[in-house]
């Protein structure tokens, strides 16, 4: 039914937009007053405009009902969807790395000194 309704507002649309741009404007007649040419319409100089109005008063109608047809099945909320039925996904936790034992002597990384040591700030050792 919608994909139907979407057809339907798609092809209206781009009826809608070339009658417009069939029509003559309200100033189109001016020019020949000024020396413009000839005035030729596609439909003649009278009948056209007549049809192409009602042609344009009934595919506005037409446009405005898909439109709120397609606004209405917008706002409706399935009942179910596929995303019910999935279960959440669990958070893996930080990756564990086993200890390591070391065996044989044991290495030291940087010199440490005992707190008797420490030296204040900005002393050196001579």
């Amino acid at each position: 039914m919608v994909i139907a309704v979407t057809i339907v507002h798609i092809i209206v649309c781009i009826g809608l937009i070339l009658v417009v741009l069939l029509q003559t404007g309200k100033g189109a007649e001016i020019g020949a007053v000024f020396g413009g040419g000839s005035s030729s319409t596609i439909f003649g100089s009278s009948g056209a405009g007549n049809f192409l109005t009602k042609l344009t008063t009934a595919m506005a109608i037409v446009f405005m009902i898909t439109s709120l047809t397609l606004g209405y099945f917008a706002g409706q909320r399935p009942s179910a969807t596929i995303f019910d039925s999935r279960s959440p996904a669990s958070q893996p936790g930080a990756p564990v790395m086993p200890a390591k034992e070391e065996t044989g002597s044991t290495k030291s990384v940087g010199k440490t000194t005992a707190p008797s040591e420490q030296q204040p700030d900005g002393a050196t050792n001579r």
